[in-house]
């Protein structure tokens, strides 16, 4: 039998059971006593885990700029949540974006096939190359003032953003055209991205610089006198620019490094869609020049020099093909002779790339650098 009303205070069970989640019971609610209640009052609501995050960083270049795009449209958020997880992009200038990845700050980052080598690889950092987006068809270039030529720069200031694709660049332009016995003779001044324009446009002592647009649009539309002396499209797939993630992040036990990856992708590819000439194309042009405070024309005019990648089979197939070992080689030889894979590095294949098929160039016991073609293959298959 239940007590007597009399044998403690009376409950209202259908405010406290409400409360609780329960139901209300009507007029059971009379006979429930003190005990009761407090049986109620124990009852907690376990909390709900946060979402795993990751971070992007990005810096501004226009392979890059749609990152800015994806978060700001949505398109980013809607992949994100699909996956479970919640994925932030952060603007960086382009050395402090390395050092970020490299210091394990953020989780994925855009760069260049060459720092993803001498960078993250170089400092034993396991990194996988998740996305080949572009390669530079020009956008980069060396850049000189008062008729320079080439043969001229040894002993000239040479502003440029040091122990990066720039410098690789000029090497490039001095070898192709027989003046690779010059090259110990540049004098390279180091210099920001962030100041590279003010600092060479404001001082026309600084006759040379080796940069990437849009800074290198700025610079010809201010610079007067100022003409190319060497570009990108002069070597074709070089210069790749890629989305980098930590292989520890990729392989995460609890599976949310491999929904990133997923996310990350189909968000990149229906962004690239849009870019490319699809619905939303002009939504998506101008989104990503307001990345850079750049205009749409100028914009525009960036992409006619970015190879862009812009299905996900034409980035597999890029990222499967004999030519990426081929470049890759240029590249690795470059970062070796300037002791750009560690001071300790007594060959060129103690820092190894592994590539889709399996292979390695340099040591399997050393691979720091993985290019994996297979989400951009689940894009191209709709498995995302």
């Amino acid at each position: 039998m239940f007590p007597p009303e009399s044998d403690g205070p009376r409950v209202n069970v259908s405010e406290a059971a409400t409360k609780h989640g329960y139901p209300r019971t009507g007029t059971i609610s009379k006979c429930l006593n003190r005990f009761t209640f407090a049986a109620l009052m124990c009852i907690v609501v376990p909390a709900v885990a946060a979402p795993p995050t990751f971070t992007v960083g990005w810096s501004v270049y226009a392979g890059w700029n749609p990152y800015f795009y994806m978060a700001k449209s949505g398109i980013l958020k809607r992949w994100a949540d699909k996956y479970g997880i919640v994925i932030k992009v952060q603007r960086f200038d382009y050395a402090a974006s390395l050092d970020a990845f490299v210091g394990k700050n953020i989780d994925a980052c855009t760069m260049t096939n060459m720092e993803a080598l001498d960078m993250p690889a170089a400092a034993g950092v396991d990194s996988t190359a998740l996305i080949v987006g572009d390669y530079s068809n020009g956008n980069d270039a060396v850049l000189a003032r008062n008729n320079l030529t080439l043969a001229q720069l040894p002993g000239k200031r040479i502003m440029l953003v040091q122990k990066t694709v720039s410098e690789y660049l000029l090497e490039r332009a001095m070898d192709l055209n027989g003046l690779n016995g010059q090259i110990s003779q540049l004098r390279l001044m180091n210099t920001s991205d962030s100041d590279l324009v003010g600092a060479f446009l404001g001082n026309q002592s600084n006759q040379v610089a080796v940069t990437w647009k849009p800074l290198v649009s700025q610079i010809l539309a201010q610079g007067g006198n100022v003409k190319p002396l060497f570009d990108s499209s002069k070597i074709p797939g070089e210069i790749l620019d890629l989305l980098v993630v930590r292989t520890e992040v990729l392989q995460r036990p609890d599976g949310s490094g491999a929904k990133f990856a997923k996310a990350i992708t189909g968000a990149w590819y229906e962004t690239v869609a849009q870019l490319a000439g699809g619905p939303g194309a002009e939504q998506a042009i101008s989104g990503s020049a307001a990345a850079s405070g750049d205009s749409v024309s100028s914009y525009k005019e960036q992409l006619r020099t970015t190879f862009l990648f812009s299905t996900p089979k034409s980035a597999a197939q890029f990222s499967e093909s004999p030519t990426l070992k081929q470049k890759m080689d240029l590249v690795r030889q470059f970062c070796f002779r300037h002791q750009l894979l560690g001071q300790n590095i007594a060959s060129v294949d103690d820092v190894g790339i592994r590539y889709p098929d399996g292979t390695v160039q340099g040591k399997e016991n050393h691979v720091r650098l993985r290019i994996d073609s297979s989400y951009m293959r689940m894009a191209e298959q709709g498995r995302l």
